[in-house]
């Protein structure tokens, strides 16, 4: 202690100063340290939603959810690989809004219930499977399509507007009252609702690979279209945020060649989950999400 004492005396006003602004500036630091820890904790992010979200098809599968065909690639998980986030990912193969807020299989909980005051980001993809629409179109378009041998417009010539009329009117408030209702449970959170890509190109379709008469193919995508507006104007009406696929998949769609396509065609792809986006396409829709989102 005498050394110290010694040293301080001998310490001339200079010597003081120069402590003085090395003690302040040692300071600044450890005051910001706990914000500069909180901008580094994890995002605290939930994903909901259907098999688009799941990335049904794509492998590895997650096996604490088999029923859900799953992937551990899917768009939900790349994102929060590459931004760092904390995710708790509910997404599941099948689900249509309903299954927010019912139990989708027995042990797979309502979705809404991944959600909390703390929640800071969800996304989804969600309403192509409800009132069994847009996945009846395609199967019951594609049945037509073999056969008519991919001639004329059978599925055009049977349903007419039906499909239409069904989007605009119920599975368009359905998404909509589905976000009203993830807002509530998570009112703090950044709320992001995906379009579907692009399944057929807008007018020559790909037969036999894609099933559907050349005459049903803008039938169809005239009917994706409209879905796809149904979601971002739920999206504009909760003040949550549309991430356009559909634009960003132009020319990505089932009907191009392998490593360009984003969605497997129903005949000689490579998903065991057919007409569902491929790893590619997983990968491009969480790439747009967090450009979208500015994200990182």
């Amino acid at each position: 202690m005498s050394a110290r004492r010694t040293a301080l005396a001998l310490c001339l006003a200079p010597c003081l100063a120069l402590s003085m602004l090395l003690a302040t500036a040692a300071v600044v630091p450890s005051q910001a340290a706990p914000g500069e820890q909180e901008r580094r904790a994890p995002l605290r992010y939930v994903a909901l939603g259907d098999s688009y979200s799941a990335g049904s098809g794509v492998v590895p599968i997650d096996v604490t959810s088999p029923m859900c065909l799953r992937s551990t690639r899917n768009y939900p998980n790349v994102i929060a690989e590459r931004i760092g986030a904390r995710l708790n990912d509910v997404t599941c193969g099948g689900a249509d809004t309903t299954h927010y807020r019912t139990e989708q299989y027995p042990g797979v909980a309502p979705q809404l219930e991944a959600l909390s005051r703390n929640t800071q980001l969800v996304t989804m993809t969600i309403g192509g499977n409800d009132s069994g629409v847009f996945i009846s179109s395609i199967l019951q378009c594609g049945a037509l399509g073999i056969a008519s041998a991919g001639r004329g417009s059978p599925c055009q010539d049977r349903y007419g507007n039906d499909f239409v009329r069904t989007v605009r009117r119920t599975t368009a408030p359905d998404v909509e009252k589905a976000l009203r209702a993830v807002h509530r449970k998570a009112p703090r959170a950044t709320v992001a609702i995906l379009g579907y890509p692009r399944i057929l190109p807008p007018k020559r379709g790909c037969f036999p690979q894609m099933p559907v008469a050349r005459g049903d193919v803008p039938y169809l995508f005239k009917l994706q279209k409209v879905l796809n507006k149904a979601v971002r104007r739920a999206a504009d009406a909760t003040d949550s945020v549309y991430v356009n696929v559909p634009r960003a998949s132009r020319g990505h769609d089932a009907c191009q060649v392998r490593g360009r396509r984003w969605v497997e065609p129903a005949l000689l792809g490579t998903n065991p989950v057919v007409v569902h986006p491929n790893s590619r396409g997983e990968s491009a829709m969480a790439r747009l999400t967090i450009r979208t989102l500015d994200l990182g």
